[in-house]
């Protein structure tokens, strides 16, 4: 299997300016996903598990945010004997040009891409709706109002995934989580210098939060229950379901 191409965006006299998802990241991006995010392949291959689990016939579901495709990818591949519809929706042209070359090389199938902003897009009949690694990078006022939206475009019995990078309460363990993940980090190769700079990017785009905060949000909104069934140091993937008989 061909490898993606090597992440080296944050090398050599590259400034720092804040992140984009254009054509340099989507180019980059499969490598960049998991040299940077621990346990990312795990998050994907059984969050494609939850889906098909909790899949209803006859309803859709939506990958927000969705980038290359990752996750929408893993779920045909684990529902290959199913019919099902798949809407992958990101606001990043680049990404859903690459994610349609990739569906081109499949044949088609049961994914339909959206080029929009997710906090605008219709969410309708919705049984499994997945937003890995994209709260994090909407604004904080418009989250709950998006979450709410998801929430009345579910059916009961539906199925939230939420991925994010996460901040701990206690000062202690948020310090050597960041620490192992910079650790992590230099173990898949990068250096200290692309490491300082990704970080100098991203932080005015990437506003992560705490686990009580999303799981107080989602609350709110409706979901229960809420419960995280996977974290590794400051990254966290959670479940919460739309109350009601499938």
């Amino acid at each position: 299997m061909k490898q993606p191409p090597r992440d080296r965006l944050y090398v050599g006299n590259m400034l720092p300016g804040d992140f984009v998802f254009d054509e340099k990241v989507a180019a980059v991006f499969d490598d960049m996903i998991h040299r940077s995010v621990p346990g990312y392949t795990t998050i994907t291959a059984m969050g494609a598990s939850l889906a098909e689990k909790h899949y209803q016939p006859g309803t859709r579901i939506y990958d927000l945010g969705c980038s290359l495709g990752a996750a929408s990818l893993a779920i045909v591949r684990r529902m290959a004997s199913r019919p099902c519809e798949i809407v992958a929706v990101d606001n990043s042209r680049p990404m859903l040009d690459a994610l349609e070359s990739r569906l081109a090389t499949l044949g088609g199938g049961p994914v339909q891409c959206r080029h929009e902003d997710i906090r605008e897009c219709e969410i309708a009949g919705a049984s499994v709706v997945i937003l890995n690694f994209t709260l994090q990078f909407i604004d904080p006022v418009d989250r709950e109002p998006l979450l709410r939206r998801i929430y009345q475009g579910m059916k009961n019995g539906g199925l939230l995934i939420l991925s994010e990078k996460i901040l701990v309460d206690d000062p202690r363990l948020d310090a050597l989580y960041i620490d192992m993940y910079h650790e992590f980090k230099r173990d898949m190769g990068y250096s200290e210098l692309e490491i300082s700079r990704k970080r100098a990017a991203l932080e005015k785009v990437l506003l992560p939060e705490s686990l009580g905060a999303h799981g107080a949000r989602l609350a709110r909104v409706g979901f229960a229950p809420v419960e995280p069934w996977f974290q590794c140091f400051n990254f966290a993937s959670l479940v919460a379901f739309k109350p009601g008989s499938r």
